[in-house]
């Protein structure tokens, strides 16, 4: 397995965006430097009224396939 790690910030506007299908990618920057891009839907379930603001360990396999996502 391998992981990730991103700080994620993104306001209830831009939530919004991602939910209804105009963009359904989140696109940032890993702490190690690399640029990641992943399904949006895979942080619905941090979601508060203030939109989505954390750091999270995102686990794929070795076929780059989501495994799972962790608040830290």
């Amino acid at each position: 397995m391998q992981q990730i790690i991103v700080d994620i910030q993104i306001s209830p506007d831009e939530w919004i965006k991602l939910y209804q299908g105009v963009a359904r990618d989140v696109h940032t920057t890993a702490r190690d430097g690399r640029s990641v891009r992943f399904p949006a839907r895979i942080l619905s379930r941090f979601y508060l009224r203030d939109g989505i603001c954390g750091s999270f360990r995102i686990i794929f396999d070795g076929a780059g396939k989501f495994q799972s996502i962790e608040r830290l």
